[in-house]
């Protein structure tokens, strides 16, 4: 068990390089089931989960190859043996490998997976979507996935609009005979750059970036290389501690993502905004922040939602954000019943927050924080945490690091660059 320990009140300062997109690589790896033939991706993240989706493919068979942030993945041989349940108990993301499997072998045997306990995590739509193609279900201890004959394609309505069902029907279905019509399918960026993936291994996709995708399926997939783009939600984490402490930081080859729009729509509302300087995007959070009231001088309100809403993901940040800025703001999280769990620890650090029920809070800023000693319960908490430490006065101890390390890379290291006084112990 690691821990951060954090000098606050250090305006961060410098130049940002995002990493690949989390929520994109540990599909894309798993897409790698689907062929015989090496799958090359670049701009990896060198972050915990995709080291432990990395080994559950291991597991199953596939040789893997890095060499620096691109990985080379060959799914030649597949091994019938199940991988050690651990394994998919440290990360949700384990459930990826049941579409792919299924399409290629017939048949998918995994465990329960794990992951972040930020409310009920339902999986469903998966068995819902995958039964559709044919594949029957069951469970014991193991879940299982299997069919008799072809997966035949079909027309389906999903009853959830999620981000790992859709791709894992989206995987099953590049396989199956006929034409598959996803309807309610999540349209995210990763979606779309998973899509872009298959597409370049030879599947036939229509309709990536709406709720409605279709997939004609074709006999087998072959080899494919493909960069992740960029992960905004770790370039929004980094643009809400460079506001929030008041620091000025330019974030390289970003200008004109269109997934950071989401982002800045938020931040208007927050009083922070950005410039465009060439292929960068600037963050200067030097000026003093006022929350911009609604119209008729209502309390403003930020809500999360399915894309192209206000990504779950960057609740937490935007809270402590918040914190920072004058004025008051309601947050409401509409999609996790725990996400909020973590604002005991910012009230404890001094801020003025009200918790109206479970999904919704009231903060009124600006308030000067105090550093404590905390532990992060998940990976968006414990930036979220990580970011009102680097704004409090005094020292911050936030113990369970390695929950933030799943999905930030190098996070010390990165935040100690821009000039903030960190370092890691354990």
């Amino acid at each position: 068990m690691t821990k951060l320990i954090i000098e606050g009140g250090r305006p961060l300062r410098g130049s940002f390089t995002a990493s690949g997109n989390k929520n994109a690589a540990l599909p894309m790896l798993a897409a790698s089931l689907l062929t015989s033939e090496p799958v090359t991706l670049h701009n990896v993240p060198a972050i915990r989960d995709v080291q432990v989706m990395m080994n559950l493919l291991e597991a199953y068979g596939v040789a893997i190859e890095r060499a620096g942030s691109s990985v080379t993945l060959t799914a030649a041989s597949l091994s019938s043996r199940i991988p050690d349940p651990e394994l998919f108990s440290k990360v949700r993301a384990s459930i990826l490998v049941a579409g792919p499997l299924a399409a290629r072998t017939g048949k998918a045997e995994l465990h329960p997976p794990g992951g972040d306990v930020i409310g009920r995590r339902r999986i469903d739509t998966h068995i819902e979507g995958l039964a559709r193609l044919g594949y029957r279900f069951s469970r014991d201890t193991k879940i299982r996935f299997s069919r008799k004959g072809p997966a035949r394609g079909t027309s389906m309505l999903l009853d959830e609009a999620s981000v790992t069902a859709t791709e894992n029907i989206l995987m099953a279905a590049t396989l199956a005979e006929g034409e598959t019509v996803i309807y309610n399918a999540a349209c995210e960026p990763h979606v779309q750059n998973l899509g872009e993936l298959l597409i370049a291994m030879g599947a036939k996709i229509s309709g990536l970036g709406t709720n409605r995708i279709t997939v004609r399926g074709v006999r087998e997939l072959h080899g494919a290389e493909l960069a992740i783009g960029p992960d905004y939600v770790e370039v929004g984490s980094y643009m809400a501690a460079a506001f929030a402490t008041g620091g000025r930081v330019r974030f390289k080859g970003l200008a004109g993502r269109p997934e950071l729009d989401v982002i800045g729509k938020a931040c208007t509302k927050l009083g922070a905004t950005w410039k465009k300087t060439g292929q960068d995007l600037v963050v200067d959070g030097t000026r003093p922040r006022e929350i911009v009231d609604d119209v008729g001088q209502a309390i403003p309100k930020l809500d999360d939602g399915i894309w192209p809403s206000f990504p779950s993901d960057l609740m937490s940040v935007a809270i402590v954000l918040a914190t920072q800025c004058r004025g008051s703001m309601l947050f409401h999280e509409k999609l996790f019943e725990s996400r909020m769990v973590f604002v005991d620890r910012l009230i404890e650090m001094g801020a003025r927050i009200v918790q109206c029920d479970p999904h919704r809070v009231l903060v009124q800023g600006p308030c000067q924080l105090q550093g404590i000693a905390m532990s992060s319960p998940d990976i968006r908490a414990g930036i979220a945490l990580l970011i009102a430490a680097l704004c409090a006065e005094g020292t911050s101890v936030i113990h369970s690091a390695e929950v933030i390390d799943r999905g930030y890379e190098r996070i010390d290291q990165q935040l100690a660059m821009l000039g903030a006084a960190i370092h890691r112990e354990g």
